[in-house]
């Protein structure tokens, strides 16, 4: 597959990314306080199966492990929403279990695979653990999300999940800095000022509702 063909589904997959936050952010600003619209699940499955495919056309596994992490959270925000039932049947059943055929696809040729990404000459191993660790601490987030979320019975964002936001964040762009990939480094470097923006929302919501 051509360079160029790569880098468009990655860039594609940002821009699903770029366009949940750029939403979420506006409507927020909107509400004047911190939302969890249903378009964001919508378009987070959207990119995410789009930046798997990127990731695995690059041999660069920790894209695919922040992937694989999140992506069972977002079905669950898209069920909180009620937006699961709408689904049909098939394309339901199809989503649950595309992350569990491609595992069985990796484990048909385990060996090559191992090989393609983790003795990968073009990436030390130092780096893939760097980079693992920014899409873990990245990915963590949404684990913090559905847990809070989970407790309060619908699906929110607590200022918890805009700081570790920050952190993976600005981890990941650092790593896109070092592997010189440039999909990494303008899709996340957009997230930050709305990561920042929605703790100020957020704040002030609060402040809002506590004056007497």
């Amino acid at each position: 597959m051509s360079h160029l063909l790569i880098l468009s589904i990655g860039f594609l997959a940002q821009a699903f990314f770029s366009a949940r936050i750029l939403v979420q952010w506006i409507l927020s600003e909107r509400a004047r306080r911190v939302l969890s619209p249903s378009i964001f699940w919508v378009l987070s499955l959207a990119g995410s199966c789009l930046l798997c495919l990127y990731g695995w056309l690059r041999d660069d596994f920790s894209i695919i492990l922040g992937q694989f992490i999140s992506y069972y959270i977002y079905l669950w925000n898209l069920n909180a929403k009620g937006l699961w039932k709408r689904v049909p049947a098939v394309a339901r059943y199809a989503l649950l279990l595309l992350p569990v055929a491609a595992v069985i696809g990796v484990a048909r040729d385990m060996d090559a695979v191992v090989a393609s990404l983790f003795r990968n000459e073009d990436i030390p191993v130092w780096l893939i653990v760097y980079g693992s660790a920014g899409q873990v601490i990245f990915t963590l987030r949404f684990v913090y999300q559905w847990l809070y979320s989970h407790r309060m019975h619908e699906s929110q964002f607590p200022a918890g999940f805009w700081i570790i936001s920050l952190v993976g964040s600005l981890t990941i762009v650092s790593y896109g800095c070092i592997r010189q990939d440039i999909v990494l480094i303008v899709g996340q470097s957009f997230g930050l000022v709305a990561y920042i923006r929605n703790l100020i929302i957020g704040h002030r919501a609060k402040k809002a509702s506590d004056a007497p």
